[in-house]
């Protein structure tokens, strides 16, 4: 299995917003500087999402 940085990056991001935190807090960890980026890093389950609204 070849694991990258950019591979921990990735699913770091997604977690944290998984967690609650906000825009501004996730790039201040993550160190991304621009929305586009740190959009490009997350990738949201929708059933996750589905369980945080019911």
């Amino acid at each position: 299995m070849d694991l990258t940085f950019h591979d921990l990056r990735h699913e770091a991001t997604s977690r944290l917003f998984e967690k609650g935190m906000n825009t501004a807090e996730v790039s201040a960890v993550t160190g991304h500087k621009t929305l586009q980026m740190l959009k490009r890093y997350t990738h949201l389950r929708a059933e996750d999402l589905a369980e945080k609204w019911k």
